[in-house]
């Protein structure tokens, strides 16, 4: 269902043409960056978190990891994922198609300033199997973000 919610979000503001449909999984950033032909660090990862009890999404570039230090100064207490078999339940996405469209009203999207390196980055579009191509600043207008964030470091 979130798919069909993201192709319907995506009609009603002109970029279902841009949504790739992909044969290969794209549910990890490895799979993803294969499918698409494309670097790793390319893919919008989104990953949900808890928040006072309630979720939030930051989107970040494939090749980061969330630095507990930088989130706990911006959210002000220790970074707690949404366990898996929860995420849509909070969020209205399954994991590996998790993404900032279509979600529940609830849920505040930050985006991490480590998407600004890309020309175009590559967030899921509500399954394991697709995709879209944004800029950043596409990204943050239709991912409707909260603020732009810096939580992240690279991975080693």
């Amino acid at each position: 269902m979130s798919y069909e919610n993201v192709l319907k979000y995506f009609e009603e503001i002109g970029l279902t043409e841009r949504v790739k449909n992909l044969t290969q999984s794209s549910a990890t950033v490895e799979d993803a960056a294969k499918a698409l032909n494309c670097e790793p660090k390319q893919i919008a990862k989104t990953m949900s978190f808890l928040l006072n009890n309630r979720a939030i999404l930051i989107v970040t570039a494939g090749d980061t990891k969330i630095d507990n230090k930088k989130y706990k100064s911006i959210f002000h207490q220790k970074a707690k994922m949404i366990p898996p078999d929860e995420v849509e339940k909070y969020v209205g996405h399954i994991p590996g198609g998790v993404c900032p469209f279509a979600i529940k009203a609830d849920v505040q999207v930050y985006l991490d300033i480590s998407l600004k390196r890309f020309e175009t980055v590559y967030p899921a579009a509500g399954n394991s199997h697709s995709a879209i191509e944004l800029t950043p600043d596409e990204l943050e207008k239709i991912s409707d973000c909260t603020s732009w964030v810096d939580v992240c470091t690279l991975k080693d």
